[in-house]
């Protein structure tokens, strides 16, 4: 009886302390991570984060009903997103959780983006500019960003600020895939590519370009605004389907040949919808990635000092059940901070994690738990002074609405 009562105590010490652990486990994650009351309400999804040395802007897409959506947008002011303005809303757009709006700032002026259906079949939609002119109260919409025509397949877009007042774009462009059943890839007639192209603030598109004809066709597009000019990174697709990440970049007015950042080898026969990421201060960049070789997936992070004309050896960021959708931010020449969604104990949680070029990495931090649902999107992250910020679409019931929070930079 007395082995019996110390075995009961032995176990309920345990289970107290298990719970300790796990109180002060969500207790130090609520210190670090201060949410913000998210300007969205229910219904809202596709969050798209801009941050700027003193600006954080936020746009999203809210369901209206069943058949009109909304792109909405809003500043954070002191500490708090200010009340949303509409932008645009439609009955015709092409709403994907992969595939979204985005929004930017430069100088006052802002650009958005939605894409339009241009025919009943599914992968046959375009893209639609919306501009803001610095000082101007009404948006400019549904200006057109490319002219081909085709009833094909046009999105996964970035747009970055450029120059004095104008933005620089790319997109992935399915105009030479005319005739394919499915707008993926798979028995297409021809294939998809990658083009960048110059907006002015008034929506003018110039110096539209052929970046490369060959990519994957519904990875996440990421640039940078280099010393050297734009840099363009997205997931690439050869002959023998390798599907790697490569880089073009605009050195003294003319494009760089494409060329893979590294050699991971992956060889997979559809899109695996899983872009990368880069960030830049000067020449110097970082690029965060997704790749799942030999079905071991793996987010990864390379530092380049010369404008990505060379990058140094990856750095494994995670290999634990991850989903990758990352993101990624340059603190300084020799830092960065990464974040991806993993899968533990059948939960998706975001995480985020310091990274030196060196290879040291802090502890990840946990910044939010979600479901499993792919509706969860791909989070945001940005930089504003000494806060890292946050946001991303949560689905509790089968409704969707937009969390945001941040991060000081010190905790990391």
């Amino acid at each position: 009886m007395k082995h019996i009562k110390i075995f009961v105590a032995l176990i309920v010490t345990i289970l107290l302390a298990s719970c300790n652990a796990n109180e002060k486990k969500e207790k130090t994650e609520k210190e670090i991570v201060h949410h913000v009351s998210s300007p969205a309400h229910a219904g809202s999804s596709l969050p798209a984060l801009f941050t700027d040395n003193n600006k954080t802007l936020l746009s999203w897409v809210t369901q209206v009903d069943d058949s009109i959506a909304q792109l909405n947008y809003s500043y954070l002011v002191a500490g708090k997103w200010q009340e949303p303005k509409e932008i645009i809303s439609g009955a015709d757009w092409f709403v994907n959780w992969a595939d979204f709006p985005l929004i930017a700032e430069n100088n006052g002026n802002l650009l958005s983006h939605v894409l339009k259906k241009s025919s009943k079949e599914i992968f046959s939609y375009d893209i639609k500019l919306n501009v803001l002119p610095k000082g101007k109260t009404q948006w400019n919409t549904g200006l057109s960003l490319h002219t081909d025509g085709t009833k094909t397949e046009h999105g996964f877009v970035t747009t970055l600020p450029y120059k004095q007042n104008s933005f620089f774009i790319t997109w992935l462009d399915g105009r030479n895939m005319v005739g394919s059943s499915s707008g993926h890839g798979h028995g297409a007639k021809g294939s998809m590519s990658i083009r960048a192209a110059e907006v002015s603030t008034d929506g003018t598109v110039s110096n539209n370009v052929l970046l490369d004809d060959r990519t994957c066709s519904c990875c996440q597009t990421t640039a940078a605004i280099t010393d050297n000019g734009p840099v363009v990174l997205y997931r690439d697709r050869s002959n023998e389907e390798i599907r790697d990440i490569s880089i073009t970049r605009r050195v003294n007015g003319e494009w760089t040949k494409p060329k893979a950042i590294h050699d991971d080898g992956w060889k997979i026969n559809g899109c695996p919808v899983n872009g990368p990421k880069i960030s830049a201060i000067g020449n110097n960049l970082v690029v965060a990635w997704f790749t799942a070789v030999n079905n071991e997936p793996k987010v990864k992070l390379v530092f380049s000092s010369d404008g990505g004309e060379n990058f140094d050896n990856p750095i494994l960021i995670s290999n634990l059940n991850t989903m990758g959708r990352v993101d990624v931010i340059m603190l300084d020449n020799e830092n960065a901070i990464a974040s991806w969604m993993e899968t533990v104990d059948s939960e998706a949680q975001i995480k985020a994690m310091k990274i030196n070029k060196s290879g040291q990495k802090s502890t990840p931090i946990v910044v939010s738990r979600l479901g499993n649902s792919r509706s969860t999107g791909f989070p945001q992250m940005g930089l504003v002074n000494d806060k890292v910020h946050f946001a991303w679409t949560d689905v509790t019931n089968e409704i969707s609405t937009i969390k945001t929070a941040y991060v000081l930079l010190k905790v990391f």
